[in-house]
């Protein structure tokens, strides 16, 4: 697609979501999209997960384990899951014994896992907070993990598999597309954690078809979002795919997510994968699963650790920002964006023996140059007319709690403006 063509298609769409929001009073609606319980991996009780999420100010969460629904009769022995009795006693004292179902099997004291169409009904309340169903399929080519999230699915999806790692990617978006084509039902897919066990590549990212979200910031321990001396940062990656997709593939931007991706509940730790580490801002009129995905196709939300946005506003050619201040904190802004007529030059990386690595290309600096940095609480950004994209970074100078990586601070990403 040409490029003046992609984006009149671009403006189309942002012209649309104005057009809707008229008459409907908008705002900002915060959550997280990544999150697993006892279900799959995760250390704690579905209901203790949503009560905590719900009380440290998120309006909408999605409780996402690997390959399955929370549904079903499942049993689990209380002494021997991953939460263990810590994580039962403060299930059992903060719901009570006629919400927790426990049984005697073999001699072992059970407790039933409740599912998600029955622990929901606890949590939900109009404009206040919604639980989203998901799932993370959790697939992959041979020793490359490739895990994608899928919400508010109407029901669960297998792994699909495929012959290679961007094969697999497509395999599973096609399933939710068509599954979202059947229903009619808005379905959201995103990608996880590009860096974790170094699974998926820019040029493989930027290929896939009818994906257009992945994290830029998960707060697992264990993924690998700076990257190292080998592997790109996934901000990196992210204007990599920007400016392929845009500039040269014609495929539309992608969005970038922060995300807990959290497992454990009962420690506080950099080392673990706590709440409350990344999320998303989400501007819409309705808190609803269907509005929320809506306003994120639709690039309107920002992904955060911490710091506080009260506006973005494009228009005029001036890309402007308002920061929610914080008493003694100081903010710089960085205008990242790549410029028509870039180096287009990009050449893989290779090992000693001069093997080429499975890696991202290493590519000229033109890709995700910072165009402007800017001190301050309201920063802003006159495009040149030049400008492929231009996203903002905001990082304050507070730094982030139980931070997972050193000297982190609170930081927010707006998505791409074209």
């Amino acid at each position: 697609m040409p490029m003046n063509t992609l984006f009149r298609a671009l403006g189309l769409c942002l012209i649309i979501q104005t057009l809707t929001l008229q008459g409907a009073e908008v705002r900002w609606w915060r959550g997280n999209l990544h999150t697993h319980s006892l279900w799959s991996d995760g250390n704690d009780y579905p209901e203790m997960i949503a009560r905590w999420y719900r009380e440290n100010g998120y309006h909408f969460l999605a409780l996402s384990d690997h390959n399955l629904f929370q549904s079903g009769t499942r049993w689990v022995e209380i002494d021997t899951n991953s939460g263990g009795r810590t994580a039962f006693d403060r299930y059992l004292t903060t719901f009570g014994p006629d919400w927790v179902e426990t049984r005697e099997s073999e001699g072992k004291k059970q407790v039933r896992l409740k599912p998600f169409a029955e622990f929901r009904t606890l949590f939900e309340r109009r404009d206040q907070f919604i639980l989203i169903p998901s799932e993370e399929v959790t697939d992959r080519h041979l020793a490359a993990p490739v895990h994608l999230n899928f919400s508010n699915l109407a029901h669960p999806i297998d792994p699909q598999g495929g012959d290679n790692v961007l094969d697999v990617l497509q395999r599973n978006v096609a399933a939710v597309t068509k599954q979202r084509e059947e229903t009619g039902q808005p379905m959201m897919i995103h990608l996880n954690h590009p860096n974790f066990g170094w699974g998926i590549t820019a040029e493989e990212l930027m290929q896939v078809s009818g994906e257009k979200f992945f994290e830029v910031y998960n707060g697992h321990p264990a993924v690998n979002d700076p990257g190292d001396a080998i592997h790109a940062s996934t901000e990196r990656v992210w204007d990599i795919i920007l400016t392929w997709r845009l500039a040269i593939i014609g495929t539309g931007p992608i969005y970038g997510l922060a995300t807990d991706d959290s497992h454990n509940y009962h420690q506080l730790d950099p080392a673990k994968s706590n709440p409350g580490r990344g999320w998303v801002m989400v501007r819409a009129p309705h808190l609803t699963a269907e509005s929320m995905i809506l306003a994120l196709e639709a690039g309107d939300f920002y992904a955060s650790t911490g710091v506080e946005l009260a506006s973005i506003r494009h228009q005029a050619g001036i890309l402007s920002i308002q920061i929610v201040p914080k008493p003694g904190i100081e903010y710089r802004t960085e205008f990242i964006g790549t410029r028509d007529g870039f180096d287009q030059s990009n050449a893989p990386i290779r090992a000693k023996s001069g093997e080429k690595l499975r890696v991202t290309h290493r590519y000229s600096d033109d890709v995700g140059e910072v165009l402007l940095s800017v001190e301050g609480r309201q920063p802003e950004y006159r495009f040149r007319g030049d400008e492929i994209y231009v996203r903002a970074k905001i990082t304050s100078t507070r730094p982030k709690a139980n931070a997972v990586h050193p000297n982190e601070m609170e930081v927010a990403w707006t998505q791409p403006f074209f």
